[in-house]
């Protein structure tokens, strides 16, 4: 699978609204979690299980952020996994990790930065 092609499908889905396009890669028993879905689907735990709980999860996202818009930062390469770096129509940087099996994503998260990050020069000085 060409992961950077895959992001930029995912990316231009996202940005489209188009979730049939975003979920055509998707197991029907996958598992999905994210501080989001602790949010917007009640007592799930931010744990969404089902192509169909899935579905349901990221149309309510839509419902309630119409503007939603990605930009893709970078795309991290691993063992049957992904790791899409990008930032949301509020300036927020996040990642979403997908992990496959075969050409099936089985599972993925959803990851949001916290608090500030330390300027280059500040962690080059704490590893030293």
């Amino acid at each position: 699978m060409n992961l950077l092609a895959y992001a930029d499908n995912w990316c231009a889905a996202w940005n489209a609204h188009d979730l049939e396009r975003l979920l055509q890669d998707f197991d029907q028993a996958v598992v999905f979690k994210s501080p989001a879905a602790a949010k917007l689907v009640p007592g799930s735990g931010g744990t969404i299980i089902g192509k169909p709980a899935l579905r349901a999860y990221w149309s309510e996202g839509l419902r309630v952020i119409p503007n939603l818009r990605f930009q893709v930062l970078a795309v991290y390469e691993g063992v049957d996994c992904v790791t899409i770096n990008y930032v949301n129509q509020d300036g927020r940087e996040a990642n979403e990790v997908l992990i496959f099996r075969g050409d099936r994503i089985i599972s993925g998260f959803g990851t949001y930065r916290i608090g500030t990050p330390a300027t280059s020069d500040e962690n080059h000085a704490q590893i030293r």
